[in-house]
């Protein structure tokens, strides 16, 4: 039988070295008052020290679920592996996390979400770690950067290269983890975890299996408990064999700054027509383009960004049952949802564990993805986990690396540079400023994406922006197709820090695009 805990006292039984994984995206599932109460025995008794933590996704975020910086402390946290960390404004001050990496305070390191969930399996199963390909000639590989954020994460390699069976492989060692923090909606007196009023389990069993198989400690955060034998069999996640203690909190949020929300749990569908319009502006032209590159009854994955976009353009041209969207924290189906709701899904179909979901995408199941970028490289390479002047800005790769790395179709989407000031007027863009920063460069500052690597699988890579539309080939990036009323020598090649080729048959984006009116969606997905 779990003990029941106050987070203060659970706080006393995790021990100075520990490793600790943390089951969170941002504020969705984050264990947050846990976190809060190692914190606070941190700063009184000076213990936990040197503890290792573990997110495959972000744990808090800037806007009400604090989350890793309750116990990002100099002397509490010596080491952090994350898929990503929380990001925010520009302007605003770094979380404690991001000033503890960038003044060498922390060993940092920056891991693909789908990996940190497979070091924790193959930890569960007592196997010595995993070999994979997903992260070949990106930032993850250990002959550019291998996931190492500072020098102090440089001194202690993560990644080694491997040689099996004449093929060259990534290795990462397996995770077990001496605490698994984790969340749900309710627990039974016996330990028994459901989740339904959660947006996603992410990798909750899986934290759970590695904690109680390496002999560590399980502590559940949740919202409300119950007596023995209330939960439903089928609606048990993370049974109560796998628990050790129950911690009450039921102030938690849902997810970040939403208490609660059914639509986002899959206990109600909310009509379509609830669905807010996207406002017609420049974002919303890239991404009724990005949806013409869609086809009927394909699966796709959306990353945040402008690409977040696109079921809405879905929604509003009455086609939303035509594709079926997929996110890494789980949901597959329904309408993702946007700005701090982003990583939830309205109306999903299917809320799948985000190990299961991570080894769909590795493996290239699915259809597309449709994704942004922050810089494209002369060969194709994007950049999305590292802007150097503002690390804060950025949250790390996340899923990125695991979904690119043998997607069958990609589409990367954004503004073609920085800065610029634009309009749309008479269905053509009229540029007022051009921006200061370049986005086409020569070489990226971080390769997230190698667009060497996609060109020798045979993928399929498009770059949408509001001036033009590019493709990637074997010499490279090459303009297809240039937005109504610009000039493609000054207003794309001459806005670029790298060359770019022109097709000889260089073709004007549909003008319908440019226009606040329907764009026949619908009549216009192929089969």
């Amino acid at each position: 039988m779990p003990k029941i805990m106050t987070a203060r006292d659970a706080a006393d039984l995790i021990p100075d070295g520990a490793t600790v994984a943390v089951n969170s995206s941002s504020g969705l599932c984050c264990p947050d008052a846990v976190l809060k109460g190692i914190g606070e025995r941190f700063d009184v008794v000076g213990h936990p020290r040197n503890l290792t933590t573990i997110h495959p996704i972000a744990a808090g975020d800037f806007f009400g679920t604090k989350g890793i910086d309750h116990i990002a402390k100099k002397g509490c946290l010596s080491r952090i592996i994350g898929g990503s960390y929380p990001s925010g404004p520009t302007k605003a001050e770094p979380p404690l996390i991001w000033q503890m990496i960038v003044a060498e305070e922390v060993a940092a390191y920056n891991v693909p979400s789908g990996i940190v969930f497979d070091m924790l399996r193959e930890g569960a199963a007592k196997r010595p770690g995993v070999l994979t390909k997903v992260g070949m000639e990106t930032f993850v590989d250990p002959r550019l950067e291998g996931c190492a954020m500072n020098g102090e994460a440089r001194k202690t390699p993560i990644v080694q290269l491997r040689d099996f069976e004449g093929e060259e492989w990534l290795y990462f060692k397996s995770i077990q983890p001496d605490v698994a923090i984790i969340r749900a909606t309710t627990a039974d007196t016996r330990g028994n975890l459901s989740f339904e009023h959660e947006g996603a389990y992410l990798g909750a069993m899986e934290m759970a299996l590695a904690a109680r198989n390496s002999g560590g400690t399980v502590i559940a955060q949740v919202k409300r408990i119950a007596a023995a034998g209330s939960i439903r069999p089928h609606d048990v996640t993370v049974p109560g064999i796998l628990v050790d203690v129950i911690v009450e909190a039921p102030d938690q949020l849902q997810t970040t700054a939403t208490e609660y929300d059914p639509a986002i749990s899959g206990e109600l569908i909310r009509p379509m027509d609830s669905f807010s319009a996207v406002d017609f502006n420049i974002g919303k032209v890239i991404a009724r383009r990005v949806a013409l590159e869609m086809q009927r009854g394909w699966a796709v994955n959306i990353g945040f960004g402008i690409s977040a976009n696109v079921p809405r353009i879905f929604v509003e041209e009455g086609c939303h049952n035509d594709v079926t969207w997929m996110i890494e924290q789980g949901a597959v189906g329904g309408v993702p949802l946007l700005d701090f709701k982003f990583g939830c899904a309205a109306n999903a179909e299917a809320f799948v564990a985000s190990p299961h979901q991570f080894c769909y995408f590795q493996a290239g199941g699915f259809d597309c993805s449709l994704l942004s970028f922050l810089e494209v490289g002369a060969d194709g390479s994007v950049n999305v986990s590292r802007l150097s002047a503002v690390p804060h800005r950025t949250a790390g790769a996340g899923g990125f690396v695991d979904i690119t790395a043998r997607a069958k179709k990609i589409v990367f989407s954004g503004m073609f540079n920085a800065g610029a000031k634009m309009r749309i007027e008479n269905g053509e863009i009229v540029i007022d400023h051009e921006g200061k920063v370049a986005k086409f460069v020569d070489q990226v500052d971080q390769v997230s994406f190698s667009g060497k690597r996609a060109i020798a699988q045979g993928q399929d890579i498009t770059y949408i922006t509001e001036r033009c539309v590019m493709k990637l080939d074997e010499q490279g990036l090459i303009v297809t197709e240039i937005a109504p009323g610009l000039d493609i020598d000054r207003d794309v090649v001459g806005q670029a820090a790298t060359p770019l080729r022109v097709a000889p048959d260089l073709k004007v984006m549909d003008a319908g695009l440019f226009r606040d009116a329907p764009i026949d969606l619908a009549g216009r997905l192929s089969a």
